[in-house]
Parts: C-alpha cells; sequence; structure tokens
C-alpha cells in the first residue's frame, strides 16, 4: 500500500551550544568576508564571471545584528522540527534555524542521505556569525553562508501539485530587502524530494542577488560532476582554473585528496546537464540535479591537515567523522551576484534523492555513466515537468500555519505595500523590535526609548533613511539616522548625526562608540581610544542590571574598547576596562585571549603562556582567522599547538 506523503511536527533532542543574546552593537566595521580575490586575478577570468564578482559585493552587515553570544556548552535541548514523507523518503527540517533539512533517510534501505551532524553546535561562518554544520541549507543575501543560517522562518502547509501537500519556508533576507520561499514536495512513491525556490524582488530597482544549495555529506566519498575544469578558491585568496579531478599530483574528486580547505567551482558547459554527486567507496550516496537557472556546481572540502581536522572536531562531536558539501548555486562561483530586474523574480526547481553508481574509474567514463544512470532514474525532462507543476502553485496561500518567522517582512510589506501571494508576512508577526518603526512609519516620528536598555536594531535602507530625515531630530533619531547615513557612506555626515544627539542624550556610551568607530576607520586611533574609554565609562554608570542584554552590550563594547586601547599603546587603561568586564565574561574563551594579548602588552610573556597552557576555547572564532597562532608566535615562538590550530591555507 502505498503511503500518503504527511507533513508533521517532530522534536529533535541532542546536545546543544545556547544560541545567547545577539551583539547589540550595530555592524559599523566593514563586513570581514574571506571571499574575495585581487583584482588582478580577474584579468584572467571570462567577463561575465568578472562583471559579476565586481557586482555590488556586500560591504556591510546593516541591518542585520552580529550572533556571537553562543558558547561550546552543549546540554540537551528540544528542537522543533517538521517532518515531511511519503513511503520512500524522510525530510526533517529545523524551522527555527534557517529551515535547514538536518536529515534526509532513503526509507527502503534506511540510508541516511546527507551529513547528520549529532550536535548543534554554532560557530563563526555565517555572514553575521553563528552557524552550524550538516545537512542541506539555503544561502541567500551575499557571498557566504547567510544571515538566517539560526533564524526562524515562516512555515507552513501549502496545497501541492498533485493533491499532496507541499512544506513552505519563507522569510524577508534583510542584507539584500528580498523575500523568498523554498516549497518541499514529496510526491506519492517518489525517490526524489523536489525542492521549489522563488526569490522576488518588489522593488523599483535591481537588486544584486545570491543564492547556494549547500548539502553536507561524509567526506569519505568521491564527488562527481560533468566537468573537466574547476575554478580553485583556497583561504590565500586566489581564483585560478584547475583541471579536474586531478592537479598537483592528487585526485581532488576525493576530499581527503586535497591538503588544505579549498572550493572547486566546476565550470559545467553550457548545455550539460545541472547535477553533483557524492558516493561512497561502494557507489551509494546522494545526488543533487536541477532545472538550469540553477547553473553553479561546487565542492567544498576541509583538507586532511591539522588545521581542517581542528575545525571538523570543533563543528561536532570529536570521534564523529567528518564531511564536505557539495553545492549548486545561481552563479558559477559564490564570489559572484547576478542582478535581479526590478519588480521580478527568479524561480528553479531542484531534486534530492539516493544515488548507485560506480565511482571508480577514469573520470569522463565514471561520469558519462553517471549521468546516464540519472537520466534513466530521473530524466531531465522529468525535472522540467516538475518545476512546471509546482510553479503554479508558488502562488497559493498557506493552508496551515506551522512555524513563525521575524516580523520584518510584515514591517516593510505594509510600508512598500508589496503584494506577495503565497507568502504572507502577517501583521500579527509585528513585535517588539519593530514597534518604534511602526511609529515612524505612520506618524512620521521615531519615539525616544521609555526605558533604559541598549539601542534597538537601526534601519538603514533608503526608504527608511529618507523618513528619518524628515522626523524630529530628537537623539534616538539622529543615533539610528547616523547608522542609516553611515551604511550609505555618507561618513561626514554620519558624524554629524551623532555629535548632534550627543549633548542632548540621556545615554551617550552607544553615540560615543559609534564615534569612536568613526575614528578608528578614519585612522585616528588616538582619539578612538578616547572615545571608546568614555563610553566604557558611560555604559558602567548607566547599566542598571546583569541581565543577558547589558551583559552582551558591555562584553562587545568591552572587547573593541580594549583592542583600541592596546592599539594605542594604552595598556594601563585597557587593562582598567578588563577589570570592570563582567566576570562570567572574562572567563569566555574569547576574553581568555584578550586577556594574554594584554598580558603580552604589559610584557609578562609567562603570563601569558600561563593563559595558553590552561587552555581556553574561542567559541566565535571567524573562519580564516588565525588571530590564535599569530599572538602564539610573539608569545612562545614554537610550533602552535594542534588544540589552537585551525589554519586554513598554507603557512
Amino acid at each position: 500500500m502505498v503511503i500518503v506523503t504527511t507533513i508533521r511536527r517532530e522534536v529533535l533532542t541532542l546536545p546543544a551550544a545556547d544560541l545567547g543574546p545577539d551583539n547589540p552593537l550595530p555592524a559599523l566595521r566593514p563586513l570581514d568576508e574571506m571571499h574575495r580575490i585581487d583584482d588582478r586575478d580577474k584579468e584572467d577570468l571570462p567577463r561575465d564571471m568578472a562583471r559579476q564578482i565586481g557586482y555590488a559585493p556586500l560591504t556591510s552587515l546593516l541591518p542585520v545584528r552580529v550572533r556571537d553570544g553562543y558558547g561550546r556548552d552543549r546540554a540537551s535541548r528540544r528542537l522543533d522540527a517538521l517532518v515531511i514523507e511519503n513511503d520512500r523518503l524522510r525530510a526533517t527540517v529545523l524551522p527555527g534555524l534557517g529551515g535547514r533539512i538536518v536529515s534526509l533517510l532513503h526509507k527502503p534501505t534506511g540510508r541516511e542521505l546527507l551529513y547528520r551532524n549529532p550536535v548543534f553546535q554554532p560557530a563563526n561562518f555565517a555572514l553575521n556569525g553563528a552557524w552550524y554544520s550538516g545537512g542541506i541549507e539555503w544561502n541567500i543575501g551575499a557571498t557566504g553562508h547567510t544571515a538566517l543560517s539560526c533564524a526562524p522562518l515562516h512555515a507552513a502547509r501549502v496545497p501541492g501539485p498533485d493533491g499532496t501537500d507541499m512544506l513552505r519556508l519563507w522569510e524577508w533576507e534583510r542584507l539584500r530587502d528580498l523575500p523568498f520561499q523554498v516549497d518541499l514536495w514529496l510526491p506519492e512513491g517518489s525517490d526524489f524530494l523536489y525542492v521549489g525556490v522563488r526569490v522576488r524582488n518588489p522593488h523599483e530597482r535591481p537588486v544584486p542577488t545570491y543564492w547556494w544549495s549547500n548539502i553536507a555529506v561524509p567526506e569519505e566519498c568521491r564527488v562527481l560532476a560533468p566537468a573537466s575544469e574547476a575554478y580553485h578558491f583556497g583561504y590565500e585568496r586566489r581564483l585560478r582554473r584547475v583541471p579536474v579531478p586531478a592537479y598537483d599530483g592528487a585526485d581532488r574528486s576525493h576530499p581527503l585528496g586535497s591538503p588544505y580547505a579549498a572550493d572547486y567551482f566546476y565550470d559545467v558547459p553550457e548545455r550539460r546537464r545541472r547535477w553533483i554527486a557524492a558516493l561512497d567507496e561502494s557507489g551509494q550516496g546522494v545526488v543533487q540535479t536541477s532545472t538550469d537557472v540553477l547553473r553553479g556546481r561546487k565542492l567544498f572540502v576541509w583538507g586532511h591537515l591539522p588545521g581542517g581536522r581542528r575545525w571538523q572536531q570543533w563543528l561536532t562531536e570529536p570521534g564523529t567523522g567528518g564531511y564536505c558539501e557539495i553545492q549548486a548555486g545561481l552563479a558559477r562561483t559564490q564570489l559572484e551576484h547576478v542582478r535581479l530586474p526590478e519588480e521580478s523574480e527568479v524561480s528553479w526547481l531542484e531534486a534530492y534523492g539516493p544515488f548507485d553508481a560506480d565511482p571508480a574509474g577514469e573520470w569522463d567514463a565514471v561520469v558519462d555513466r553517471a549521468e546516464a544512470h540519472l537520466a534513466a532514474v530521473l530524466p531531465p525532462a522529468d525535472v522540467d515537468a516538475a518545476y512546471a507543476a509546482w510553479l503554479p502553485h508558488a502562488d497559493t496561500e498557506p493552508a496551515e500555519t506551522l512555524a513563525v518567522g521575524s516580523g520584518w517582512g510584515a514591517l516593510e510589506v505594509l510600508r512598500g505595500g508589496f503584494r506577495l501571494p503565497g507568502t504572507p508576512f502577517a501583521q500579527a508577526t509585528l513585535g517588539k523590535e519593530q514597534e518604534p518603526w511602526l511609529a515612524l512609519l505612520h506618524t512620521g516620528a521615531l519615539p525616544e526609548p521609555g526605558e533604559e536598555r541598549p539601542p534597538g536594531e537601526s534601519l538603514v535602507a533608503p526608504h527608511w533613511r529618507d523618513m528619518l530625515e524628515t522626523a524630529p531630530a530628537r537623539p534616538h533619531t539622529e543615533y539610528h539616522l547616523g547608522v542609516a547615513q553611515w551604511h550609505a557612506g555618507d561618513r561626514a555626515q554620519a558624524v554629524r548625526s551623532w555629535e548632534r544627539a550627543l549633548p542632548l542624550a540621556p545615554s551617550q556610551w552607544a553615540l560615543l562608540r559609534c564615534l569612536a568607530v568613526a575614528d578608528r576607520e578614519g585612522g585616528h586611533g588616538e582619539r578612538a581610544a578616547d572615545r571608546y574609554a568614555e563610553a566604557f565609562d558611560d555604559l558602567c554608570r548607566e547599566r542598571r542590571d546583569t541581565g543577558p542584554e547589558w551583559t552582551a552590550a558591555g562584553a562587545a563594547l568591552g572587547r573593541e574598547a580594549i583592542e583600541a586601547l592596546l592599539a594605542d599603546g594604552r595598556t594601563d587603561a585597557a587593562r582598567a576596562v578588563w577589570e570592570r568586564l563582567d566576570p562570567g565574561t572574562r572567563e569566555r574563551g574569547r576574553f581568555r585571549l584578550i586577556e594574554a594579548a594584554l598580558l603580552l602588552a604589559e610584557g609578562r610573556t609567562s603570563e601569558a603562556r600561563g593563559v595558553f597552557d590552561a587552555g581556553f576555547e574561542v567559541a566565535d572564532l571567524r573562519e580564516g582567522d588565525e588571530v590564535i597562532g599569530r599572538l602564539w608566535a610573539r608569545i612562545a615562538g614554537e610550533p602552535l599547538p594542534q588544540r589552537y590550530d585551525f589554519r586554513m591555507r598554507p603557512y
């Protein structure tokens, strides 16, 4: 008997770290994104690729906040999940954590088709910080892992093309101001999960657009894709064309054949079918294919040297297997953004399912055999037909709400009067974060805060900046206006807005911190240090409780202040800030690292070495960041201990 496709709620219980509070300071510093190349490398690239690499790369995280409040202490936690299944496949989705598919189980064989992380451990890989490994993730926004990696999405049950239900996920992506949806559709009796994706641009201007679907799979495999060349990107920030599968004496289609972490963007010929597969030694694994709009295919590997191995341990439970990622995107590489014209949309269909093919042998023959087998089990015409069947249902309104995302989409729909059938951003989702902006929209004035707390989130899009510029010039308005002007590149006017607010503001530390960032970015290190010290003093005077929001503000401002003071050679002032930090903050790994740098600056080298010897873990260590190794070299001059070796490039 065929089992009808079902969608149900479920709870996953697993060891999980707490996400903690977001960083309350606006992200004024330039975006720290590793995936960039020098202009000289663009000269040898195809013209369209070079043009798209240079097209509107993201330079700021605003209005999104940095998520750096997580740690590495894991406890058993319950995570809300949604399950869609038929008699062949079962997909488990976490709507509260980016809508990720954390498991895709082939029921007849009992095979897990993905790398399923046994823990939830955030790490600093998303554009805005917190991200976790495993499963299938939906990356929208800009080069890198989406800022929605650990954020809730809206989810609902929606009638599908063949009478079965679809699971719809949707949200408003704030970095590019674009609504999107992901429809999971599992026809009865199908061995393939269909995923319909639509990104809409409701604005009267073109918008740079980015999408990559990332599929984590066990790394002991061979990855196949229909290409004989790829663009290799390593953490030395070079993009170069290399042969596939082998170069420099190693077969890179085996993830453990690469020494360092690297991206391989396959150059799939224009008329070739779009697909990628990962097969274990026995020839079993998973395949992903799509309609042609999703043109790019990629393999990401961690490499077999100590740095990559350390990252693998860092992201999961020690002693478990490692993973690599096979990926599919709108462009040939992740360094590119594509132009989405005004008041338009882009959509496509993906298919994921079990795959069996012989991975051994000469590359072209192996790929041709695998492609022929894929054509037999899922002909390209069937994918195109499934897309044609799904598309009319993309506008179908949800039948039952299953999870709720943020209220930012509802605010934007109210402001713009947008009609977005199929993805309702209900006014009921508006919350405390949106309240002041709703007041600005309706009354033309941004209310002053009614309680003593760190400033709320700033909105920086041109339409909100225009409203702030015409609103009554009160201190809170000037603060947010300055953030919006800074984001727009008008730094001089931003400084003037913050300076105008300073004499009248009952709370000055947030304004002083903004001015300190402006000074530091402008090369005025001494003045930046002065303002940081003054801002931290003011925060300590104003702080009224030890709640998580104030603790996060003290940690974020204290970290920036110590860095600025040390850069200006003012170790005594840096020590004074350190001593006033919350005791729990000082015990965090990031601040143990800061303490070692402070001790070294004070000439207490043996005590700085003692911090390393005692051990610490920097929970929010950034992808590609070599700060630990650089500090160790200044302290010890010895080989970097393995526990601190996160290096992702040749050294």
